[in-house]
């Protein structure tokens, strides 16, 4: 048997036998690394920014670029996989993943350095896009279990890289370089099923339903889908960016903040597990929608208000309710009824939504240091869960995007 058959299976993009595990073994080594170029820079920074001579304005570039390679290359995504095709760009996406990872380990100057970052955060772009694309192109009818295997790759390589960078740079007596490229080789080892898998290239421009950015624009539903996946980042960056200080603040040491934030991390991967299988039962998914705010709030009120001691049982909740992130990315496929209108959401949803997630961040720093409190932040979080609530409650409907055009005309 050849790797795609049958013609009904180019037609549906349905894999059968080895190549069904070839693709869900790619989609996993892929999801892996998607994260490892932005996770694995903060545990070493000091010893980066003191070896390289990196500058404050050097060191708010670095932790910037993610946001600003994920929004722009993102959004080019469906263009260039029309052109390219959907398995060599993803290939292509992981070759520069890892040549930018290789190369920034040796990097010696801060501008190198830089600049070998974009590269592989452009790989990791290309990725964000292209795989819920990929997962509804070949796996049309097991779309929640697939986000399922993504969305749990994705954050056992987000904690990997963030956890293991430290170690692996001691080992190396404090050679940050060896540390850093260690996960170039993860990136080598990701592209080797897609090498074997461009034999089964779906065809460019197969399919039907393209949606161009003047339709996305005007879709109630793309933007209700980009505000919820924009707040649900917009937290996430919050949240990694100050909860150890937060705790500091209340009185923790940054030993324990430190291994709270590591808790906090590591719950992602049990929900990344249960949350796009069970949400995608449903044809409706405004309760999950509903119970991931309900657990951001408790959890934000108790950081807030609660005593010190207990901080540890909130940053639980909050790490709980950050399911909202497999949830949105469950959302790429859920609302789509193509592949190619999978691929027009995700990368509008994403780009546009990582554009609103940035800004946290910078407002937070700016607040904190206004007032040198946390009461402006955690009213800001209860503000931006309250616009996720409104925006997954009409994204969470069962709806499809081409029947909003369709509708429009």
């Amino acid at each position: 048997m050849s790797v795609l058959t049958q013609e009904t299976r180019r037609r549906t993009g349905d894999a059968a036998g080895s190549l069904t595990w070839l693709l869900v073994l790619g989609i996993v080594l892929a999801a892996l690394n998607l994260r490892t170029a932005v996770t694995s820079v903060g545990p070493v920074l000091d010893e980066i920014s003191a070896g390289l001579g990196m500058s404050g304005a050097g060191i708010g570039l670095l932790t910037t670029l993610p946001v600003l390679i994920f929004a722009t290359v993102g959004a080019a995504t469906p263009a260039l996989a029309r052109r390219t095709g959907e398995h060599r760009l993803l290939l292509l996406a992981l070759l520069a993943l890892g040549t930018g990872l290789v190369i920034r380990a040796m990097a010696g100057s801060a501008e190198l350095f830089l600049f070998s970052s974009a590269l592989a955060l452009s790989g990791g772009a290309v990725g964000n896009v292209l795989i819920p694309t990929l997962i509804k192109r070949h796996f049309p009818g097991r779309a929640g279990t697939m986000t399922t295997v993504y969305t749990t790759a994705l954050a056992v390589g987000t904690m990997l890289a963030a956890a293991a960078t430290v170690p692996i740079e001691r080992a190396a007596d404090g050679n940050w370089h060896l540390a850093l490229g260690v996960w170039g080789a993860l990136a080598a080892v990701a592209a080797l099923p897609w090498l074997v898998l461009l034999r089964s290239e779906p065809d460019k421009g197969e399919g039907t339903g393209r949606l161009g950015l003047r339709t996305l624009l005007r879709s109630r539903l793309a933007w209700s889908v980009t505000a919820y996946f924009g707040t649900q980042s917009m937290v996430a960056y919050i949240m990694f960016g100050f909860l150890p200080q937060i705790l500091v603040d209340g009185g923790y040491t940054s030993g324990q903040a430190g291994l709270v934030l590591g808790v906090f991390t590591a719950i992602g991967i049990p929900v990344s597990m249960i949350t796009p299988s069970v949400a995608s039962r449903f044809a409706d998914q405004r309760p999950a929608v509903a119970a991931f705010v309900a657990f951001y709030l408790v959890g934000f009120l108790g950081l807030w208000l609660a005593p010190a001691a207990l901080a540890w049982v909130f940053a639980v909740l909050v790490g709980i309710g950050m399911g909202s992130f497999p949830l949105a990315l469950t959302m790429l496929a859920l609302r789509t009824r193509t592949p190619e209108a999978t691929a027009a959401l995700s990368a509008f949803g994403q780009s546009a939504g990582y554009l609103i997630a940035g800004a946290g961040p910078l407002v937070v720093g700016v607040m904190h240091e206004a007032t040198g409190g946390w009461t402006l932040t955690f009213l800001l979080l209860l503000a931006v869960v309250t616009v996720q609530l409104a925006a997954g409650w009409y994204a969470g409907r069962a709806r499809y995007l081409e029947d909003e055009r369709v509708q429009a005309r």
